[in-house]
């Protein structure tokens, strides 16, 4: 009985891990965001947590991405 509940911890704890990293991972691979902006919303939601995650789907970019001019 106690391997299962050990075994129930691990899986829990890993569970919990997977799903604090996510918010982390989902802004790594995003396109919404490049350099110190995307490394600001990564730290952001290491310190402040799922708020900022949210934060990020709702804001994120900060700034309008740069167009590019043709000059003819």
């Amino acid at each position: 009985m106690e391997l299962i509940g050990g075994l129930f911890a691990l899986l829990l704890g890993f569970l919990c891990l997977v799903v604090w990293l996510l918010p982390i991972v989902l802004i790594g691979v995003s396109s919404r965001t490049r350099g110190a902006e995307k490394a600001a919303w990564i730290l952001a939601v290491i310190f402040v947590s799922w708020f900022a995650w949210i934060f990020y789907l709702l804001l994120a970019p900060l700034k309008p991405p740069e167009r590019y001019r043709y000059r003819y």
